[in-house]
């Protein structure tokens, strides 16, 4: 290890987390952790992520890799893929990583390389029988939440506690936040901490206290019928849809509120002076901006544009309106704890613009996605071969989207159109043309790097409680 701004690194990602839903992007809801975070840190205004899905996103987050690039599947297994983790225990980097039950972020992707400590709580709950039902079934979970909140918080009152932990830890937030606060009490510098939250992936299931931070009042009928219509794949009306963002705004809050514990355990530990944070969203969320629910295989900026704010004590805060990549992270840990990037990472370090406020690389940021035959096919294709390969490619002023087997192209302009509903790919005025050949071109080259990767055998099955937490998520 070289001379570095700080000895220790935590990173903190959460699932399905929009810019707007934050308070550091402009968003009405109230989120103190974080825009504390983001008064005295980095904001980076418009950073995308690699992928619309967990599987897709996290190669580049966790191994700076582009998802496929290595063996044509998911995952960070592949030869001569080192990821972040593997990198800094090399360098005597103490390593802990706590994912919240996301069963595409186990080791039988690789995701525990390198993690001295690794836990993805796919298996049993603290809560016993009942968080195993909810964990294989959260949609009754939040049934059961919403219809037993009123009793639990009387007998909560009556013992003289808080209503601050769910009925059950259905998203395995405390379980998780319960490692990651023992991680840090017990390791000595320098580390790395990961931790992966899921409070903020359908199904939204919020405890009560969260609900009522939210400005809007929805009464439990609502909410049930909320759970009930999407839980059926049933079409939702304008009401059903702001009670379904109230649910994941509750669930924002919640997040947020954990991520306070977190930092606490840092100050408590003496090590917040000397500790880098970095909080970035995995990938968004769609609430019919084009037409659907949750994260379908779109790469429209509702699903892309994710929040990345990062806090290094002793370097001053800013506002980054520059566009960035995730697959930066992990090359800007290393330079942050003063270890050499891998020499097979794809993204540049953001330490001299944290550092300095110099402009990051203008390269355009490339995002990929696999679609079966229709947009809500399921299961998320866990490989090239399973769907067309559609590509997108963003810059200051455009988003190009490209279907690689079918040639279709999509152009937005980002400045006049920032939701992505006026496809201007057909314009042929010279200025719009001239961009759409570069994005074209950026976007093809990645697409054609993917189709000539020597593609390894499938990982074959996931075992049973990986599977199982899949299916709860919605991915059969």
């Amino acid at each position: 290890m070289t001379n570095s701004p700080v000895s220790n690194a935590v990173l903190v990602t959460v699932d399905s987390l929009r810019t707007d839903a934050i308070e550091p992007y402009g968003s009405e809801y109230h989120t103190p952790t974080l825009s504390a975070l983001a008064e005295r840190g980095t904001v980076f205004e418009n950073a995308f992520a690699h992928g619309n899905w967990t599987p897709m996103s996290f190669p580049s987050i966790l191994a700076s890799r582009p998802v496929f690039a290595d063996t044509g599947r998911i995952g960070v297994d592949g030869e001569g893929v080192t990821t972040l983790a593997e990198r800094l225990q090399s360098a005597d980097v103490a390593t802990g990583g706590f994912n919240a039950a996301n069963g595409f972020l186990t080791q039988h992707w690789g995701y525990d390389d390198g993690f001295d400590e690794f836990d993805a709580f796919v298996g049993g709950s603290t809560d016993g029988r009942a968080g195993e039902f909810v964990a294989a079934h959260p949609t009754w979970g939040a049934w059961l939440q919403l219809l037993t909140s009123p009793f639990r918080r009387v007998g909560n009152y009556l013992r003289g506690g808080a209503d601050d932990q769910p009925f059950t830890d259905a998203s395995r937030m405390l379980d998780t936040e319960r490692a990651a606060t023992a991680f840090v009490s017990e390791t000595d510098e320098p580390f790395f901490l990961w931790i992966h939250y899921m409070d903020t992936h359908t199904p939204y299931v919020p405890a009560p206290r969260y609900l009522r931070d939210t400005d809007r009042r929805v009464g439990k009928v609502r909410m049930l019928i909320a759970h009930v219509r999407t839980g059926l794949g049933w079409s939702v009306g304008d009401r059903t849809l702001a009670d379904l963002r109230t649910l994941y705004q509750g669930a924002v809050r919640q997040v947020d509120a954990s991520l306070e514990r977190l930092l606490d355990s840092l100050d408590a530990a003496g090590v917040a002076d000397d500790t880098a944070v970095l909080v970035a969203g995995d990938h968004g969320e769609e609430f019919m901006d084009h037409g659907h629910l949750a994260h379908y295989p779109k790469l429209y900026d509702e699903l892309v544009h994710v929040p990345l704010i990062v806090d290094v004590p002793g370097m001053e805060g800013r506002r980054v309106p520059e566009h960035v990549g995730l697959d930066a992270i992990a090359p800007t840990v290393c330079d942050l704890l003063g270890v050499s990037p891998a020499d097979e990472w794809v993204g540049e370090s953001l330490l001299p613009t944290l550092r300095d406020g110099v402009a990051p690389l203008d390269d355009p940021v490339v995002t990929v996605t696999v679609r079966g035959e229709d947009v809500t096919q399921q299961p998320i294709p866990r490989s090239l071969d399973e769907g067309d390969l559609l590509v997108s490619a963003r810059d200051a002023d455009w988003v190009y989207i490209l279907n690689a087997e079918t040639g279709t192209e999509e152009l937005y302009d980002r400045r006049a159109d920032p939701d992505q509903r006026s496809d201007r790919a057909d314009d042929d005025r010279p200025a719009i043309a001239a961009a759409r050949e570069h994005l074209r071109t950026v976007a093809g080259d990645h697409a054609s790097m993917l189709g000539s990767v020597d593609r390894e055998a499938g990982a074959g099955g996931v075992d049973g409680d990986i599977e199982t937490r899949l299916e709860a998520l919605g991915y059969r």
